[in-house]
Order: structure tokens, then sequence, then C-alpha cells
């Protein structure tokens, strides 16, 4: 995988969760938890962003569990949207960026584990 195809894909990510946030049902839970998942399911691509330029392997460590942070955040919230049904869209919008979240925590958690094993 190319350096800037994660970076895509994080972008993609954001763009899942933009559309989801779209189709939550307005209520007081459904508000909250549309601002708490617009945060961090965009916060990844950012953050990867910063990682890019990181001044150490240190550095790049924490950025990247930031990263990682926000990607399980994120699952969380995914999890209580569709358990509460709070999502007005298709479910397999759900399920399909569930699993896509699940591929990313994958990612990420290795990565560190390999940039952790190089200091």
């Amino acid at each position: 995988m190319k350096k800037f195809d994660l970076h895509e894909r994080l972008i993609d990510f954001a763009v899942q969760i933009i559309s989801i946030t779209d189709n939550i049902k307005t209520s007081k839970a459904g508000n909250h938890l549309s601002g708490q998942i617009v945060s961090s399911g965009t916060a990844p691509s950012l953050n990867y962003s910063e990682a890019q330029s990181a001044e150490s392997r240190n550095d790049f460590i924490h950025k990247m569990s930031v990263v990682l942070k926000e990607l399980r955040e994120t699952h969380s919230n995914l999890k209580i949207i569709s358990r509460a049904k709070l999502y007005l869209g298709q479910e397999i919008d759900i399920v399909s960026t569930i699993r896509e979240n699940d591929e990313l925590i994958s990612i990420f958690v290795k990565s560190i584990e390999t940039s952790r094993s190089k200091k």
C-alpha cells in the first residue's frame, strides 16, 4: 500500500461519517451522538496528516496513537447509533462503516506496534 492510499482511505471514511451524521434521528441522543461522531470520525484523517510530519519516532507514535484513539471512539459511537436505532438510512451503511472502522483500527494497531518495535 502506498503512503497516500491510507490517507485517502481515512478521507473516504470521514466522508462516510459525515453522510451518516446527516441521517441521524433528530433527538437529544441523536444530536449528541451526531456531534460526537462527526468530531471523532473526521479527526483520524487530520491527525494522520500531522503524523506524516512527525518530528521524531516518539512524536509519530504519539500522533498515530491519537488516530487510533479517535477510531476507537468512532467505533463505539457507530455501535451505539446502530443499536439505539438512531440512524435513519439503510443499516448496511452502518454495517459497512463499522467494518471499515475495524479494518482501520487493525492497521493502526499494527503500525504503532511496528514503530514501537523499531525504537
